[in-house]
């Protein structure tokens, strides 16, 4: 049974082998197979406040969610003839891809639970830098190669009108990030610095389109459609007001 805990080590390792390599590295080729990951998963998530309406499809259509089920199903199946002589380490494995497709597919449908229990892949897609903290599952080897970086969100603290030394932690829709939703200017400038939160304020929810993450667009960032995937935005809400 000393197999079923390395297996899931080992797993927790490939994941981030993978993510960074394949999904990142061979993903932003032109061409590229895991493309999808890069040019529709990752926009997606930045333009919708972590959401990615691409798994609200079928699992079978060849869009984002098909494409890495069948990843994460070809990963497993390579190790599979192991079982014969590593039955727990094989177990481990599987439960380890199936944990990766449910957990990673919540996450991105239900984002307050994403945040609070998968709060590494959060800052993963919505944190400023996109190319850190690899591991999707679980932090563990994020850990071990010095790759995990945490990011506070200074944006979710609305300062209340009623006392206005309390603060509420609240998820706001990103496109609320004006002046107009009581954010803590002094926070937003220590955070992002002066000319990025000159630029987070001019996002209203008359401007969702420019970008839902908290920090302007990368150079390196694909076109919204790429040729084998448009999937359709959400139409954004109003932001909310202070209270």
């Amino acid at each position: 049974m000393l197999g079923f805990p390395i297996g899931i080590l080992y797993s927790n390792a490939v994941e981030w082998v993978i993510h960074k390599y394949v999904l990142h590295g061979l993903g932003k080729r032109k061409g590229s197979f895991f493309g999808f990951h890069w040019k529709n998963h990752h926009r997606n998530a930045r333009r919708n406040a972590m959401r990615d309406p691409g798994y609200d499809k079928p699992i079978w259509d060849w869009n984002s969610r098909g494409r890495e089920a069948a990843s994460i199903l070809a990963v497993v199946a390579v190790h599979t003839p192991l079982v014969v002589v590593a039955p727990w380490f094989t177990a481990a494995v599987w439960y380890s891809g199936f944990n990766y497709l449910y957990k990673h597919q919540k996450c991105h449908q239900d984002i307050e639970w994403g945040k609070r229990h998968m709060r590494s892949h959060y800052d993963h897609h919505m944190g400023k830098d996109q190319d850190t903290n690899w591991c999707v599952t679980r932090p563990w080897f994020d850990w071990v190669m010095g790759t995990r970086v945490k990011y506070e969100y200074p944006e979710d603290k609305v300062t209340s009108a009623a006392n206005g030394s309390a603060v509420a932690e609240v998820a706001l829709p990103n496109a609320a990030l004006s002046s107009d939703a009581g954010i803590d200017q002094q926070s937003l400038s220590e955070f992002y610095g002066e000319d990025e939160t000159s630029q987070v304020h001019t996002r209203t929810a008359l401007q969702p389109e420019l970008h839902s993450s908290p920090w302007p667009a990368r150079d390196d960032e694909p076109p919204a459609a790429t040729p084998y995937e448009n999937e359709a935005l959400p139409t954004p809400s109003s932001p909310p007001k202070a209270a």
